[in-house]
């Protein structure tokens, strides 16, 4: 299987390297994504859109010989891409994955209260985040973290997501739940506006797989396993 690994907002494709591995051993392919405007620390991203980013996934898609279809998983940011990307292409899309993440629904934004600079979004001090967020990420894996991190495009965060095309909602999903409980969550979807999308999504699956919001961070091969139990053979 054809699985396309979406990093969140500060991410490239390597920050999935501990996790490709275990999915490689167990003979699937996976595509790590380094999207717009996240090459280098000197990139120019002011210009960079959500659009442009949702288009390189699409792009990556339609590179992977038909008629196999491909495994999405997105994680934090990169789930509002990986659900744009699967309204684009519904035909080709087997199952998404949200690690730590939600479908974004039609209009919404991944985040519009992060500290713009300059039309970039550094990533904040430890104290912006929740103590949910930081669980399992040490004093060693936080410099790591920030060592990697790279500016996101302000536009990324801020601007609507766009969709349309209802086969999106035929496409299976699944939540790893990382900070929180599947209860949890199923309560959310009952009384969260912001969460509208998933009642409508006919194949809905969460599996828990407790620490903090960047388990490829703070549990690589526990997430690696997870995913590959998520894909089956």
């Amino acid at each position: 299987m054809d699985i396309v690994l979406i990093p969140g907002l500060w991410l490239d494709g390597s920050s999935w390297a501990d996790v490709v591995p275990a999915l490689e051993a167990a003979g699937h392919r996976p595509h790590p994504v380094t999207l717009p405007g996240m090459e280098s620390r000197d990139a120019d991203r002011s210009t960079i859109t959500l659009r442009d980013q949702v288009q390189a996934v699409i792009d990556v898609i339609d590179t992977i010989a038909p008629p196999g279809k491909v495994v999405l998983a997105g994680h934090s940011g990169g789930g509002a891409i990986a659900y744009a990307a699967t309204d684009a292409r519904p035909e080709r899309v087997d199952r998404v994955i949200y690690v730590d993440s939600f479908p974004l629904g039609e209009g919404s934004v991944i985040n519009d209260e992060l500290p713009v600079v300059g039309g970039e979004i550094p990533l904040p001090d430890w104290s912006a985040f929740e103590p949910e967020d930081l669980v399992d990420l040490d004093e060693e894996k936080r410099q790591a973290f920030r060592r990697r991190a790279l500016p996101a495009p302000a536009r990324v965060a801020t601007d609507r997501q766009q969709l349309s095309d209802e086969r999106r909602y035929d496409v299976p999903a699944t939540i790893i739940a990382c900070e929180f409980t599947g209860d949890m969550l199923r309560g959310w979807i009952a009384n969260e506006p912001g969460l509208a999308e998933l009642t409508r999504i006919r194949s809905l699956d969460i599996v828990e797989l407790p620490t903090g919001h960047w388990p490829q961070f703070t549990k690589p091969n526990e997430l690696a396993a997870t995913i590959l139990r998520v894909v089956g053979d």
